[in-house]
Parts: structure tokens; C-alpha cells; sequence
């Protein structure tokens, strides 16, 4: 399937979904990565920059760049922003779980803790506005549990949920280009695109370091043994590490937990 065809797919489901619930509004976080980029840029062909309210929610590990890449993103799209710092709330349940922790809050607990508090954050927001809570998830990140329980798993509906992260940094590119050739600005800023994805939970992390295994073979791998349905020997077959195949089939069964609870996405069979 072309990536013209996917994106008008998920942008579709995107509207319906909103206005089936009965919204005119969405609000989403802005971390000035890829996932929350692309769908900022889809949220405002959707339904216009004025219903789209978008937060930078900086934490203890947040980079500068996370800030002005997602300020530059809001600029080309014509959204207005806001900062809204979590490292004061953070500090409060730091300080309060420290006795029941028997010591300082650190290691997964502090890095969910953090997406928790953007959680929290954003739905104050959705809930005070009566603004819908979008999600910028992908499914490669959702098949390896690499997300946070009533954290970033948060939001009515998840436009890129359907998408593996390879398709994500495609149709992002596809977005651009797509700019270009109607002479405007493109939305998405090139440090966006070029930047190693990191949820900056932790000093110095990285996402593929942390899964563990690079987008590109993690994709093909989840594609051919998922959706062609291959066996694990059969996917071996085509190249790849048995002990690559064992560990993504391995990690992404024991997490289907996890992902029975993230929000819905556009259903299609884009992987066929």
C-alpha cells in the first residue's frame, strides 16, 4: 500500500473517531520526537490549528533540542503552545514514596513515574477543556511493551497506532515532501527526522538501546512472523538472528497485557 493511501487511512479514522465522540478539540503532548510530530501535523490537517492545543511537558532527563524542535514543529504548523514543567509534581511523589521505596524513587519506577505525570497533566487539560486526549504511540513500541501503563498508553485514540515506527519515519518524510511540492514550509523540522528516538526517562537513553534491537530488523521481524504469519524458523530463513527472532517473539507475547490497553487505532491490513 502506497504511503498516500495509509496516511488518508489513518487521517479518516482520525476525524471519524473525533467526531463520533463528539469533540471539535484535541489536545496531545509535544516531546519533539517523531511520533508526537507526525501526529501534531495530522491533528491539524484534520481539524485546523485552532482545535489542536499542544503541551511541551519537559522532565528531569529532557533535552533542550526536545523543546525547540517541538517549538519549530508548532511554528511550521501555526499551533499555539505551552510549557507545562513536571518536574515540580515529580519531586512531590519523589518525596512522598520515599519512605514506602525504603530509599529515592529511581530506575522504571522513576521513568513511568514521569510519563505519569504527563499523563495526568494532559487529562487535567482534556478534562478542563473538554478537549480530546490524543495518543502518539506506534506499534512497533507497543508490541515491545515500550510505553507506560496509564502513561503514554493514555489518550481516546491513537492515529499512528496501526503503524510501525519504520512507516512512522516514511510518512513523516512523505508529509514533508509533500509540503514541498505545494510550495509550503514543511511542518516537520529535519532534526525531528535525523535524531535518535529517545523517551529521555533516563540520562543519555536511547529507544533502540533500550529495546535492545534496531527499527529497521525489529519492523521486519514483527511484519513477517504478525502479519504474514511465518514461524519463527521461517523468519530465521530469511536472514534473520534466530536469537533476534526468539527475543522480539519472546517479548512481544509477554506483553500483550500491556497492550490490551492501549486506546484504538485505525484498523487495516497495511502489512499484508
Amino acid at each position: 500500500m502506497e504511503l498516500s493511501q495509509k496516511y488518508q487511512i489513518a487521517l479518516e479514522a482520525l476525524k471519524d473517531y473525533v467526531s463520533g465522540a463528539g469533540f471539535t478539540d484535541v489536545v496531545l503532548g509535544l516531546s519533539g520526537g517523531i511520533d508526537s510530530s507526525l501526529t501534531a501535523t495530522m491533528c491539524v490537517e484534520a481539524f485546523g490549528a485552532e482545535h489542536v492545543h499542544g503541551y511541551m511537558l519537559p522532565g528531569p532527563y529532557s533535552s533542550d533540542h526536545s523543546i525547540t524542535d517541538a517549538q519549530d514543529l508548532a511554528s511550521n504548523l501555526g499551533l499555539k503552545t505551552q510549557v507545562i514543567s513536571i518536574l515540580e509534581p515529580y519531586e512531590g511523589f519523589e518525596r512522598s514514596l520515599a519512605r514506602a521505596l525504603g530509599g529515592e524513587l529511581k530506575g522504571l519506577a522513576s521513568e513511568n513515574t514521569q510519563a505519569r505525570c504527563r499523563m495526568i497533566s494532559l487529562m487535567a487539560l482534556s478534562n478542563a477543556n473538554d478537549w480530546l486526549l490524543i495518543n502518539t504511540g506506534n506499534k512497533s513500541e507497543a508490541a515491545m511493551g515500550f510505553s507506560t501503563l496509564y502513561g503514554d498508553t493514555a489518550g481516546a485514540f491513537a492515529p499512528l497506532g496501526g503503524f510501525y515506527k519504520t512507516d512512522v519515519f516514511a510518512l513523516s518524510r512523505w508529509v514533508n515532501e509533500r509540503a514541498e511540492w505545494a510550495g509550503e514550509v514543511p511542518p516537520i523540522p529535519e532534526h525531528v527526522l535525523v535524531k535518535p528516538p529517545s523517551a529521555e526517562l533516563s540520562p543519555g537513553a536511547q529507544d533502540e538501546r533500550v529495546m535492545g534491537i534496531e527499527y529497521d530488523v525489529l519492523d521486519q521481524i514483527l511484519i513477517a512472523h504478525y502479519e504474514q504469519g511465518l514461524s519463527a524458523e521461517e523468519v530465521v530463513a530469511k536472514g534473520f538472528s534466530a536469537d533476534q527472532v526468539n527475543y522480539v517473539i519472546k517479548r512481544t507475547d509477554s506483553f500483550a497485557f500491556k497492550r490490551a490497553m492501549e486506546p484504538p487505532f485505525p484498523e487495516n491490513k497495511f502489512y499484508e
